[in-house]
C-alpha cells in the first residue's frame, strides 16, 4: 500500500471550489446552512449527544488511560457523495472484494499467484495471519469474507483510495445507522430537499448475507461477542436486536457430536451460522490460543467439516 502525503495547505474540500463556489450537490445545504442560525445548530449538536448518551451510543478506546466510554462522532455537516461517485464506489468495491474471496481461495488452494510470482510467497506463508488449519478446505459459495469493511479516503486530487480492507471482525457500522438516525431526526427539512439513498436495510441485507452462508435451509444464526466489556458491544447487540438473532457469548455455545450447539431454556439447540466478532486467535483455545477465555472448544474441527 501506498501511503498518500497530500501538500501542506492543500487539501480537498467537500462542499467548496477553491474560489469559494459551493459544489452542486451541496448546493441545498449550502443555502440551508446560510440561512440557520449557528446557535440552532450548536442547539442541535447538544440534543445529539444528549440523546446518544441516553441510548447508550458509546465506544471504548483500547490503551486509553482513562477508560471512559465515549460518544460515537457526529458531525452536523454531512458528507454528501452524489450518485454518479456512488455508482462507481458501488462497482469497485463489489470487484474489489470479490477478487478478495478470490484471493483467500487460491492461497488456500493451488497458490497460483505464489507460483506466478505475483506475490513473494514468504508476504503470505510467513504472515502470521495466514492459517495452515485452512489449507484445503472449500468453503460454501467460495466466500471467505462474508462482511468487509472497506476504508475509504479522499485525496486531496479529488479521488478516492483505499485506505486498507478489513476482512477479520471489520465494525462501526451501527454507528453509521445511528448517525443517519439521528440526522434525520434533527433535521428532516434537509432529508426533504434531497433524494437520499436509504440505508436502514442493512440488517436485513447483512441476515440474508448470513443465512446464505450455510447451505443449510433456513438456518440457525447468532451473533458471538466477547462481553459487554468489548469497545464494540453496542454494535454486537444492536446488529443481533435488528436481524432478530440470538446474541450469545462462549458460555452459550458448546460442542457436541461435530455441531455447536447454544443452550436454551428449551434445551440444546444447532447453531448452523455464527456471525463472529471475537478475534481468529480467540476462537478456539483448542485450535488457537490456549489461554483464550472467549472460545469455544472444539469449534475450528467443527468449522473444518462444514458443520457450522
Amino acid at each position: 500500500m501506498t501511503m498518500i502525503t497530500p501538500p501542506a495547505g492543500h487539501l480537498y474540500d467537500e462542499m467548496l471550489y477553491s474560489n469559494g463556489a459551493c459544489r452542486s450537490h451541496y448546493a441545498s445545504f449550502w443555502q440551508w446552512l446560510q440561512e440557520t442560525s449557528p446557535k440552532y445548530i450548536q442547539h442541535k449538536r447538544e440534543e445529539a449527544d444528549l440523546l446518544f448518551h441516553r441510548v447508550g451510543i458509546t465506544f471504548n478506546v483500547y490503551g486509553d488511560e482513562e477508560g471512559a466510554e465515549r460518544l460515537i462522532p457526529f458531525d452536523n455537516v454531512p458528507r454528501i457523495i452524489p450518485a454518479h461517485e456512488w455508482q462507481m464506489l458501488d462497482r469497485g468495491i463489489r470487484q474489489r472484494v470479490a477478487a478478495l474471496n478470490a484471493f483467500l481461495h487460491d492461497i488456500y488452494h493451488e497458490q497460483r499467484i505464489l507460483k506466478a510470482g505475483l506475490i513473494p510467497a514468504e508476504q503470505v506463508l510467513a504472515n502470521e495471519q495466514y492459517q495452515p488449519c485452512m489449507q484445503g478446505i472449500t468453503l460454501h459459495r467460495r466466500i471467505y469474507a462474508h462482511i468487509t469493511g472497506v476504508d475509504l479516503i479522499r485525496n486531496n486530487d479529488g479521488d478516492y483510495y483505499v485506505l486498507e480492507d478489513n476482512l477479520r471482525t471489520p465494525s462501526g457500522v451501527s454507528y453509521m445507522l445511528e448517525n443517519r438516525k439521528m440526522m434525520m431526526r434533527l433535521y428532516p427539512e434537509l432529508f426533504s430537499r434531497q433524494r437520499i439513498a436509504p440505508v436502514e436495510r442493512y440488517p436485513s441485507l447483512l441476515l440474508q448475507t448470513l443465512r446464505e452462508s450455510s447451505p443449510v435451509d433456513n438456518p440457525c444464526v447468532v451473533v458471538l461477542t466477547p462481553g459487554r466489556f468489548n469497545s464494540a458491544y453496542f454494535e454486537h447487540s444492536f446488529l443481533a436486536q435488528q436481524m432478530g438473532v440470538e446474541l450469545v457469548e462462549n458460555a452459550d455455545l458448546f460442542v457436541q457430536n461435530g455441531r455447536v450447539l447454544m443452550r436454551t431454556t428449551a434445551g440444546p439447540q444447532q447453531v448452523d451460522v455464527i456471525y463472529r466478532r471475537v478475534d481468529d486467535a480467540y476462537l478456539d483455545p483448542l485450535a488457537f490460543r490456549p489461554d483464550s477465555m472467549l472460545g469455544v472448544p472444539g469449534l475450528l474441527s467443527v468449522y473444518r467439516s462444514g458443520g457450522v
